[in-house]
């Protein structure tokens, strides 16, 4: 039986297309559309109920050992406030999850993973750490509210002025109408914004006050299905799609969050057992009349070399798109042949992202 949001009531009563997703009833749209949706945030602002997502937090003189034990990134280097993306693996090198870590202080760490995995990733975490730390699934006591698109920090200057001011940092504490929050420069669709955590019976007031707030920005409340479509223009990877437990983050394209100078971390002799990467992720721009889908194979002068792992009609970009997995040998530019229901399809490979906001606008 799937669980309800501490924004349940927001969504039906906003007219939203509720449909099960990772265990819970979420908006997949609203009377809007995906299309309004999407370009809201790329233009104005988006406002998206995020709180399926799952926090599990590290506390003790332990927790940093333990989570560069964990982890492929490095955290030694953090300071305070600060928020970096990793990757945990299995032996093998292959993903379990990609994650956020958010360092309160050097004995207390929130890492933020993915809904669906969930379950999974606090199984595993309990059963690979070490003494000197405690963990704790808070996810219950968590509810999460995302922001984003160009008017975000506007709408957020009309509840607070304290806000982080770097990309990938945090402020804890930050009371709003006597609703204490965490806020992060952070999210999930290739724009400016902020993704907040709160206490969850807070979640429906803070809701309406940014609601409100948005009104005079243009903000409007965005499904999972613009969700989607943002984070694919942006390329940013989605966990079942882009990697799994056979894919390694390297393949992936995920090198930049794994650190093979740290003395060890669970799956680093995987990944190096593995070898040289033979496959990749690519950008396809579909040039052919059709739109991609994930799991459809991919042709390069006849013969396989892939298969396409999230695909759609990017509504900002106004053509088809999609990420792929291929032959780690396919040159950008290369033309390759995606089947789409039994139709060879033209496309070309270009470079990841398809979209990148113009950061100088905030």
């Amino acid at each position: 039986m799937e669980l309800k949001t501490p924004l349940y009531e927001q969504h039906v009563a906003a007219g939203g297309t509720i449909v099960p997703f990772a265990g819970y009833l979420l908006p997949v749209q609203y009377p809007t559309g995906i299309i309004a949706e999407h370009n809201a945030v790329r233009t104005a602002a988006g406002l998206f109920d995020v709180s399926h997502m799952g926090e599990i937090e590290f506390r003790g003189t332990g927790a940093l050992p333990a989570l560069n034990n964990l982890l492929t990134n490095d955290f030694t280097s953090m300071v305070d406030g600060q928020v970096r993306y990793s990757v945990m693996c299995l032996p093998d090198g292959g993903c379990i999850d990609d994650v956020l870590v958010y360092k309160v202080n050097g004995e207390h760490f929130i890492v933020v993973v993915n809904a669906s995995n969930r379950i999974k990733d606090y199984k595993w975490i309990c059963e690979h750490v070490a003494g000197g730390v405690t963990v704790e699934d808070l996810s219950d006591n968590v509810a999460q509210i995302a922001l984003q698109g160009p008017h975000s920090k506007d709408i957020m200057l009309a509840l607070t002025g304290s806000l982080p001011e770097k990309y990938y940092h945090f402020i804890d504490g930050v009371m709003i109408d006597g609703m204490k929050c965490l806020i992060s420069q952070t999210g999930y669709t290739g724009e400016f914004g902020y993704e907040i955590y709160l206490a969850p019976e807070a979640a429906p007031r803070l809701w309406n006050l940014l609601i409100e707030a948005g009104k005079p920005f243009g903000l409007i409340p965005c499904g999972l299905g613009a969700r989607d479509t943002l984070r694919l223009e942006a390329a940013m990877p989605l966990y079942g799609h882009e990697m799994d437990e056979t894919i390694s983050p390297l393949e992936t394209g995920l090198g930049f969050g794994v650190k093979m100078n740290k003395d060890d971390f669970i799956g680093k002799q995987g990944l190096i057992a593995r070898g040289e990467p033979r496959i990749k992720r690519v950008g396809l721009k579909v040039t052919g009349r059709g739109i991609a889908r994930e799991h459809q194979d991919v042709f390069r002068d006849g013969c396989r070399i892939g298969h396409t792992t999230s695909g759609t009609h990017a509504p900002f970009l106004k053509y088809p798109i999609a990420m792929a997995l291929v032959a780690a040998d396919t040159p950008a530019g290369a033309e390759v042949e995606i089947d789409i229901r039994g139709k060879r399809v033209t496309a070309e490979v270009v470079p990841l992202p398809f979209y990148k906001r113009d950061s100088s606008k905030n």
